[in-house]
């Protein structure tokens, strides 16, 4: 604080009314945490600078004899409280029956450096345990009087200019307390971070449920690629191709001298972005050059990913796009999507509109509320759909400008956001459940308004949401949700391929899920459908299922309210006992096949992978279990592949949610390579995207869903079933979605739902799967450098 600064504080100080008046202002005030400790804090070091002085004089005038009043105002050579500007102060201070003054007071005095010698009024409650034991008779240099009496606070109120004899403090020579010792207790970072929180609080005494609407006066010009010269073309990443322009593309868009005078094919430029990924020592440094390439270069982006999706679709989705979520307000430096918040749901088509590339095909949409096996992280989870949205693209071929990614921003419940400065998102508490409810029927509205063509795909709601919305709009919107409909899709399809690999018979089957939340119950649904088609009745499929919760088995007699979801699931032939744990139902139910989705690390313990094998292997030779920890990202995987197979003698079948490596066993001179599947939702959402788009569906259907997990256990060729895969190889996504898309088209048709020309599909009728392969390939995004 400067000198001028300081002495009006003093000014203020000096005036026990205007400090009665000013303080009483501050307890008035809206923000009352933050401004009035704030300011308070301001007035503390005010008085400092006026108390500094006298305090200094006072400790070298003479000593009057015992109880004796010197000249100076001082008993002993010290000043009583009453006599200092800090007790004259804190006396007035202490008739404002509206601030719990002595707590902050003392507080904001430490924060100060105030070195305070008497106190007018008994120390607080909290203090006094302080006190106590800073009491000492023989350690202190500094004769301390002690704290005075409410009646000493009266008399310091009645004489402000001197004491009488019968109530004058007495100095005990055996009490000692230091200047400093009375805060020590204070718990300063507390209070510290108090006021940190409430600065961040910028919402605080606002109405919350008053929106206004944005009215935009302009339109947005953007020039056409045709018209774009020189800066214009390689500061748009969907035209800049790098070093590849022709000397012809130079001088005809003005690049002469605006990039380096060599020219390199794409393959050059993906060698050099190659190395300079593989420099990158942590997963999320790749992911931010791989973000900086797709920034300048869309073209480039995708040829790498295209070419070498085994190396970089880990690091573009899961599972670093968990830890890019958990961080992504502090990594943000450019906006990748559009970003609605709750405050402007009515504005929501302007917003839209906003977007800068015309006609988005698909969109995939977050809250936040539950991404991936983290939790809420509110409007971090934006990272999903724009990671999401690259996955359409590489695997599927839909065009990077007919995407878009959103985040609905209501809130999140997430601390460690809250707290954070440098948090991006609404900070303040998610809204209830029917306010949200209502902001996302604005917006499918509005999304359908302004984009009629466009496939809405539902990402980490949470899960009591993610099938509300489901059920609400599939009916009305072209929409599917991939944590359901995808997961259960994906995981169906390498059900399929393991049954034919277990030698467990259909009719043998039994399946405990550990999991029942969205992924879970969407999982054990599309499985449901695979045995009903097989001629099982809906009941006796369900039968088939065992579902386990934190609580344990879910059934319809546990005493507890079960989700709604769960109720599908819940067991009624229990006779009413209950199974606590994992390994309980596994040994009341000897299952073939264990599904994880639980986003707990470790939960497919050594015992419960054991417990498994056992069940299995009792129905008779040659069986295999089924072993699926599909939990995302890898550090919420139940079990790693090498404990898999160790723990069941290599016999098991397995598949993961996030990539694990194939690794070698020698015994002798023989040796044993395994090979792990990953059921990676990427093998069937951009073939349902693309299939749903292409057909021009007016709704995606539940058989469309299912069709594109028989569509992905077909697309296996005979190398990738001869090292017992359920998969296809990453490196062949391109392959498999090209063939789901198909198989969605063919689907959309026979449920009536495609809107393409009648002509159209007589000819595919007539020329069969190579005329729509043909159709197909001929609409997908190959990017050339």
């Amino acid at each position: 604080m400067g000198k001028g600064a300081a002495a009006r504080w003093t000014l203020v100080a000096s005036r026990a009314a205007s400090v009665h008046k000013f303080l009483n202002r501050l307890v008035l005030s809206n923000n009352r945490v933050g401004r009035v400790l704030q300011l308070s804090l301001f007035l503390t070091k005010g008085l400092v600078a006026r108390t500094t002085a006298r305090v200094a004089a006072s400790t070298s005038t003479r000593t009057a004899g015992p109880g004796r009043i010197n000249s100076n105002n001082t008993v002993n050579g010290i000043v009583p409280a009453t006599h200092t500007p800090q007790g004259a102060v804190l006396a007035h201070l202490a008739r404002l029956p509206c601030l719990d003054l002595p707590r902050w007071i003392y507080s904001l005095a430490f924060l100060a450096r105030l070195s305070f010698f008497q106190f007018p009024f008994p120390l607080p409650a909290l203090l006094a345990p302080a006190m106590a034991s800073y009491a000492s008779s023989s350690t202190s240099d500094i004769s301390t009087p002690r704290s005075v009496s409410p009646s000493s606070v009266a008399s310091a109120r009645s004489s402000q200019s001197s004491i009488s004899s019968s109530k004058r403090m007495s100095i005990s020579s055996s009490r000692r307390i230091s200047a400093a010792n009375p805060m020590s207790s204070v718990d300063i970072a507390t209070i510290e971070e108090a006021m940190r929180l409430a600065n961040l609080d910028t919402l605080r005494g606002y109405a919350q449920n008053h929106y206004a609407e944005v009215h935009q006066y302009a339109t947005t010009e953007y020039i056409s690629q045709s018209q774009a010269l020189g800066y214009q073309i390689l500061n748009e990443p969907m035209w800049n191709k790098g070093l590849s322009f022709t000397p012809e593309q130079r001088i005809a868009k003005n690049l002469t001298g605006l990039i380096p005078h060599v020219m390199e094919d794409g393959a050059k430029q993906c060698e050099r972005a190659l190395k300079m990924i593989r420099s990158r020592q942590t997963n999320i440094d790749k992911y931010l050059y791989l973000s900086s390439v797709k920034s300048q270069n869309v073209d480039l982006f995708y040829r790498l990913l295209i070419d070498n999706a085994k190396e970089l679709m880990p690091l573009v989705y899961t599972p670093t796009i968990g830890d890019v979520c958990l961080q992504y307000s502090t990594l943000y430096t450019r906006p990748e999507a559009l970003y609605i918040s709750i405050k402007q749901r009515k504005s929501i088509k302007t917003i839209l509109k906003n977007w800068p590339y015309p006609n988005p095909q698909i969109c995939v949409v977050t809250d936040g509320s539950r991404i991936l096996g983290l939790g809420d992280l509110g409007f971090n989870g934006v990272g999903i759909p724009i990671g999401k949205l690259a996955l359409y693209t590489a695997a599927a071929g839909i065009h990077p400008d007919k995407t878009l990614p959103i985040v609905l921003d209501c809130g999140t419940s997430n601390e460690a956001n809250l707290k954070d400065p440098l948090y991006l998102g609404l900070r303040a508490k998610r809204v209830s459940v029917a306010e949200q409810q209502d902001f996302m029927d604005e917006f499918m509205q509005a999304a359908a308004e302004v984009y009629p063509e466009m496939v809405v795909q539902f990402e980490d709601f949470e899960s009591e949401k993610a099938f509300n919305y489901l059920d609400r709009y599939r009916n009305t919107y072209k929409c599917f949700n991939d944590d359901i409909q995808g997961t259960g899709a994906v995981v169906l399809a390498g059900y399929i391929g393991a049954v034919n690999l277990s030698g467990v018979p259909i009719e043998e089957q039994r399946l405990v899920f550990m999991g029942a939340g969205s992924a879970g119950v969407g999982v054990a649904k599309q499985l449901v459908e695979y045995y009903t088609k097989r001629g099982l009745s809906e009941q006796a499929a369900k039968d088939k299922f065992w579902l386990v919760d934190t609580k344990g088995l879910v059934t319809k007699d546990r005493g507890d309210k079960l989700a709604e979801h769960k109720k599908y699931f819940a067991r009624s032939d229990n006779n009413g006992h209950q199974f606590r744990t994992l390994e309980e139902v596994i040994e009341y139910v000897k299952p073939t096949a264990l599904v994880g989705l639980t986003a707990t690390h470790g939960v497919f313990t050594e015992s419960v992978v054991r417990a498994l094998k056992a069940s299995v292997d009792a129905g008779g030779l040659g069986r295999r279990p089924i072993l699926f920890p599909l939990s995302n990202p890898l550090s919420k995987a139940e079990c790693t592949f090498e404990q898999a197979v160790a723990w069941t003698d290599g016999t098991v079948i397995f598949a993961s949610g996030s990539p694990f490596s194939q690794f070698t066993v020698k015994s002798g001179d023989h040796a044993v390579t395994y090979y792990p599947n990953q059921g990676n939702n990427v093998y069937v959402f951009p073939g349902i995207g693309l299939g749903a788009i292409l057909a021009k569906a007016s709704r995606v259907t539940d058989n469309m869903i299912y069709t594109s997990a028989a569509a992905l256990a077909g697309s296996l060729n005979a190398e990738e079933i001869h090292k017992g895969l359920i998969y296809p190889r990453i490196e062949r996504v391109r392959d498999a979605s090209l063939i789901v898309a198909r198989e969605v088209m063919k689907a959309a048709r026979r449920d009536g739902v495609s809107q393409l020309p009648e002509e159209q599909w007589l000819e595919w009728e007539e020329w069969g799967d190579p005329a729509l392969d043909k159709y197909i390939k001929a609409r997908i995004y190959n990017p050339e450098l």
